[in-house]
C-alpha cells in the first residue's frame, strides 16, 4: 500500500499521469522523489524527474496540450522537459546506456521496461520507480531499495565495478548519501572506489565541483568527507586534504589537521549564515587550514610569524577553486576568507580603535562570514579556552558596532579624495596621488578623522619629504 504521504504528490501528476494512459503508455516517477516520499522527508522542493517507455518525440506531443512550456535540449539523451504552474518536470524515455572507459559521454540506448532502466540507476535507493498510470499506484522495486532504506545500507543495483564505470561520478555521489542519509557503504561497494577511483579522472571539472557543492550543504558532511579521504577519491580532485590527515596542528596539537578542520566546517551551521551563502562558508571552512601541511617547518621553526599558511593556504585554495571552475566570485570569496581566517589572532593585545578599522577595512563585505569562521574554528575542548575566545570575539564585535556608530567603518577612506590631493600639491594625475592616498588611508586608518586642517598639513609634510627623499635618490 502506498503511504497517505504520497497522496498530494499523485494529486499534481493525475493530469499528467491522465495523458500517457491515454496514449497507452505508462509513465513512472523516479529517483529522489520516491525515495525521499518513502523516507518521510518534509520538502517543497521535490524534484519531479519521470520515465516512460514512450519515445521523446511521442513525450512532447503527449504533454503540448498540457504543458505551459516544452523545451528539448536533452532530447538526444531521451529527456524532455516541461513547465506547469511553478512546477518543473523532467520526462526521459527508459535508458539502457553504458559509458565507455575513455569518454564521459554514454552511448543512448533506449529500453520499453523499466527494470531496465532502473539497473543503470546509481543506487538501490534510488532504483525504485513508482507507476502513475496503472489503476492504482504501484511501487516497482526490483533491487529493493526499500528494503535498503529502511537499514540505510548503500549499495548499487548491478555489480559496483559496472556502475562506477558507466558513470565514476557516482563514487562521489556515494560520499554524498553516506552523509546525507547516514547510509553505511557495503565492502563490496567501498572496494570498487578503492580500486576505480582513477577513473574520476574522466569526468569533467564542472560535475565534481557540483557534487562537492553538494556535499558540503548537507547538515553533517562529516562522514562523505571521510570516505573521500579513505577511498583515496580527494586524491583526485583535493590532494590537499588527505595530506592534512595525520599532519599535527600547531595551534590544536590534540588533533591532525583534518580532524580539526572537519570539526570547524561542523561547526559552521545555516542558521548562523542567514545573511549570505552557507555553502561559501563551509568551503572556506574546508580549505582554511590547507596551508598547514607546507609550512610546518616554518610554523615550528619561526613561531613569531605562525600564520604565514594563511597566505600559502590562499594560493593553494585559489588554485585548486579554479582547477574545479568554481565561480570567479566563489574563488574570490573562498579564497580571501582563508587569507583572513587567522586575522583575528593577530590582535591579542586588546582591540584599539585602530585595530578594529583595519579588520574591518581589510574584510570589507565578508566581514559576517568571516566572523562565524572565526568563531567556528575554535574547536577546543578546554572549555575555559573555548569561553576566551568567545569572549575575545563577543568584545570585537561590541567595538565593531561601537565604533561603527561613530564612523562609516564599512566605507572608510582618506579624508581627501584624489581631486583634493592634486589641488593640494598642485599636480596632475600621476602615481604620485595613489601613493599620497595611500598615505592618508593609513591616518585614517590608525588616527580616525584628524580634521581638514591637520590632514592637509600632514599631506604637505609629506610631500615635502618625499621630494626632498626623491631629490637626494
Amino acid at each position: 500500500m502506498i503511504p497517505e504521504r504520497f497522496a498530494p504528490v499523485l494529486a499534481e501528476v493525475a493530469d499528467l499521469a491522465a495523458l500517457f494512459r491515454a496514449g497507452n503508455r505508462r509513465l513512472y516517477l523516479v529517483g529522489g522523489t520516491v525515495r525521499d516520499l518513502l523516507l518521510g522527508i518534509e520538502t517543497t522542493d521535490l524534484d519531479f524527474d519521470a520515465t516512460t517507455d514512450a519515445r521523446p518525440d511521442e513525450i512532447k506531443k503527449l504533454i503540448a496540450p498540457w504543458a505551459d512550456a516544452v523545451w528539448t535540449q536533452g532530447e538526444k539523451f531521451g529527456t524532455i522537459g516541461a513547465r506547469k504552474g511553478e512546477r518543473v518536470y523532467e520526462i526521459t524515455t527508459h535508458r539502457a546506456e553504458a559509458y565507455h572507459p575513455d569518454t564521459r559521454k554514454p552511448d543512448v540506448e533506449f529500453a520499453d521496461a523499466i527494470e531496465s532502466d532502473l539497473s543503470r540507476r546509481d543506487f538501490t535507493i534510488n532504483a525504485m520507480a513508482l507507476e502513475v498510470t496503472s489503476d492504482d499506484p504501484t511501487l516497482v522495486d526490483p533491487f529493493a531499495g526499500v528494503a535498503d532504506l529502511m537499514s540505510r545500507t548503500l549499495r548499487t543495483p548491478l555489480d559496483p565495478d559496472i556502475s562506477f564505470s558507466d558513470d565514476p561520478l557516482r563514487m562521489m555521489r556515494a560520499a554524498r548519501f553516506v552523509a546525507k542519509l547516514k547510509m553505511t557503504p557495503t565492502p563490496e561497494l567501498v572496494e570498487a572506489v578503492r580500486h576505480m577511483k582513477d577513473r574520476l579522472e574522466i569526468v569533467s571539472a564542472e560535475r565534481i565541483r557540483d557534487e562537492l557543492n553538494k556535499l558540503i550543504v548537507v547538515d553533517s558532511p562529516t562522514t562523505g568527507l571521510w570516505f573521500l579521504v579513505e577511498t583515496g577519491l580527494a586524491d583526485l580532485f583535493l590532494p590537499e586534504l588527505p595530506a592534512m590527515r595525520l599532519e599535527n596542528d600547531p595551534i590544536h596539537r590534540h588533533k591532525d589537521v583534518l580532524t580539526h578542520t572537519l570539526a570547524v566546517i561542523e561547526n559552521v551551521r545555516p542558521d548562523a549564515c542567514d545573511d549570505f551563502d552557507f555553502r561559501v562558508t563551509r568551503l572556506a571552512a574546508l580549505f582554511h587550514d590547507v596551508g598547514k601541511p607546507k609550512t610546518r617547518g616554518y610554523l615550528e621553526g619561526k613561531g613569531t610569524t605562525f600564520h604565514m599558511h594563511d597566505v600559502v593556504g590562499a594560493k593553494i585554495t585559489k588554485k585548486r577553486l579554479i582547477a574545479l571552475r568554481f565561480p570567479n566570485e566563489d574563488v574570490e570569496r573562498i579564497t580571501e576568507l582563508v587569507r583572513l581566517h587567522l586575522r583575528f589572532h593577530t590582535y591579542g593585545m586588546g582591540w584599539t580603535d585602530s585595530a578594529v578599522r583595519r579588520y574591518v577595512t581589510d574584510a570589507g563585505d565578508l566581514l559576517a562570514e568571516l566572523n562565524v569562521l572565526t568563531r567556528c574554528d575554535c574547536t577546543t575542548r578546554n572549555e575555559r579556552k573555548a569561553a576566551r575566545l568567545s569572549r575575545r570575539m563577543d568584545e570585537l564585535e561590541e567595538r565593531i558596532d561601537a565604533l561603527a556608530a561613530q564612523e562609516e567603518l564599512k566605507a572608510i577612506r582618506p579624508e581627501l579624495d584624489g581631486g583634493q590631493v592634486m589641488t593640494q600639491l598642485g599636480i596632475g594625475p600621476s602615481r604620485d596621488v595613489g601613493e599620497a592616498l595611500a598615505f592618508l588611508l593609513e591616518i585614517r586608518l590608525d588616527e580616525g578623522l584628524v580634521g581638514d586642517d591637520e590632514i592637509r598639513r600632514r599631506l604637505n609634510d609629506w610631500w615635502v619629504a618625499r621630494q626632498a627623499g626623491v631629490a637626494q635618490g
